[in-house]
């Protein structure tokens, strides 16, 4: 059994929630939807290829082996927005649909969007029976991605290389546990521990669950925005 291990690693990341209002969260780690997101920008993939994305989802588990969450940032913009009664009878089906409307009917409002710091966490990718790439594929593409990789938001590059290793072991714990052995040999330093390991079904995680709560970001059309409910299992680990 395989898994694809890389590392993320960013001075800021942001890892989308459900958006209300004028509010855009961010989790403490990457979800289901932004790693088919990251595999797909590798890959090459275009945003709306919606067939290619639903590929990713269902082909492969994803397990984050989470090392810090990093620290909150929350940063204000400032967006325009259509009225109300702008967009009645008008298709938006996303961002770009709504500011078609004319420009006397866009007003300015305040939003509020949040950051994290100095977050890092270490993904294990493990392919299913309708995995429609090898490993040895998504690795090289990792190494050398077509479209920009970011965590979350385009301001949001990496600080270092994500350096993907297939490791062939039991469970993604295992796999996570012998890559960090790994990437320290090659930086010469101690990597951090993980903490936590969060991941859903169609990969072997390979330690009980702490606790099962459902995230909604499972992928349904990008090309809309829509997402729809997974459940994560999380395993939590004592900190020296």
């Amino acid at each position: 059994m395989g898994f694809l291990v890389f590392q993320l690693q960013a001075p800021l990341a942001s890892w989308g929630e459900p958006a209300v209002g004028e509010y855009r969260g961010s989790h403490g780690y990457p979800g289901e939807s932004a790693l088919v997101g990251l595999l797909g920008a590798a890959l090459g993939v275009r945003r709306e290829d919606e067939a290619a994305h639903a590929a990713l989802r269902q082909g492969y588990g994803f397990a984050v082996g989470v090392q810090s969450t990093g620290k909150l940032l929350r940063d204000y913009h400032t967006a325009q927005v259509p009225g109300r009664t702008s967009l009645k009878g008008r298709p938006h089906g996303n961002r770009r649909d709504e500011l078609q409307v004319p420009k006397d009917e866009l007003n300015t409002i305040l939003s509020t969007r949040d950051y994290r710091q100095d977050a890092a966490c270490l993904v294990a990718v493990q392919p299913g029976k309708e995995a429609p790439y090898a490993l040895e594929v998504l690795s090289n593409a990792l190494r050398n991605p077509r479209f920009v990789l970011y965590l979350g938001r385009k301001s949001c590059p990496p600080a270092v290389p994500l350096y993907p290793l297939i490791i062939d072991v039991e469970s993604a714990l295992e796999a996570i546990n012998i890559y960090r052995e790994r990437l320290g040999q090659v930086c010469h330093e101690e990597i951090g521990r993980v903490l936590q390991l969060a991941w859903s079904e169609k990969i072997e995680a390979g330690v009980p669950a702490d606790l099962s709560s459902p995230r909604k970001d499972r992928l349904i059309r990008r090309g809309a925005w829509q997402f729809g409910d997974r459940t994560e299992h999380v395993a939590l680990f004592e900190s020296e």
